[in-house]
C-alpha cells in the first residue's frame, strides 16, 4: 500500500508540473538583450526587486518584480521583449463600483487584503483580489466591469 500511495503521489505531482509555469529566480544579467531593452522602456522610476524566468506549456517567459509609486507591478516578458501580461496592484477604493461589487460578492464576507489589476497583450482583462476569510487566504478574479469570468486569466 506504501508502495501505491508513493507511486500516486509522485505521478499527480508530475502532472500537476506540466500544467503549471516552474517558476525560477534569475540575476538581471540573465535576461536576454532584446528584455532587457525592453525592461528599460517600463522602468519609469521603479525599483526593482526581482527576475524570474519560467515555463508555460514549452515557452519562455521573464518576469520583473517591481515596485512604483509603492505598490506592485510585474511585467511579463516573451523572450523577444514583448510585453505578455502586466500585473499590478491598485487600490481597492479606486476602482469603479461594479468592480468592487463584484469582487466583494466573490469574497462571501471575507476582507479584500490586496486587488491587482491584470492586463494582458495591453488589454485589462481582469482583476485579482487576494482575500482572508476566518484565517484562509485565497484569490477571486472579476472581469473588467466586475463580471463572473467563465475560466480564470
Amino acid at each position: 500500500m506504501k508502495t501505491y500511495k508513493a507511486t500516486l503521489f509522485v505521478t499527480i505531482v508530475s502532472i500537476s508540473a506540466l500544467g503549471f509555469a516552474a517558476e525560477k529566480k534569475i540575476q538581471r544579467s540573465d535576461l536576454p538583450v532584446a528584455v532587457e531593452k525592453a525592461l528599460q522602456q517600463q522602468l519609469n522610476g521603479a525599483t526593482i526587486k526581482g527576475f524570474s524566468t519560467e515555463k508555460e506549456k514549452g515557452h519562455t517567459f521573464y518576469e520583473a518584480e517591481l515596485v512604483i509609486d509603492g505598490h506592485a507591478k510585474d511585467i511579463l516578458f516573451d523572450p523577444s521583449g514583448n510585453v505578455q501580461e502586466v500585473e499590478e496592484e491598485v487600490a481597492f477604493e479606486t476602482l469603479p463600483a461594479e468592480v468592487k461589487r463584484g469582487i466583494m460578492a466573490k469574497a462571501k464576507g471575507g476582507t479584500v487584503k490586496m486587488v491587482e489589476s491584470l492586463r494582458k497583450l495591453e488589454k485589462l482583462v481582469a482583476y485579482e483580489a487576494q482575500i482572508d476569510k476566518n484565517g484562509k487566504h485565497s484569490e477571486v478574479q472579476v472581469g473588467p466591469n466586475g463580471e463572473t469570468l467563465h475560466h480564470e486569466e
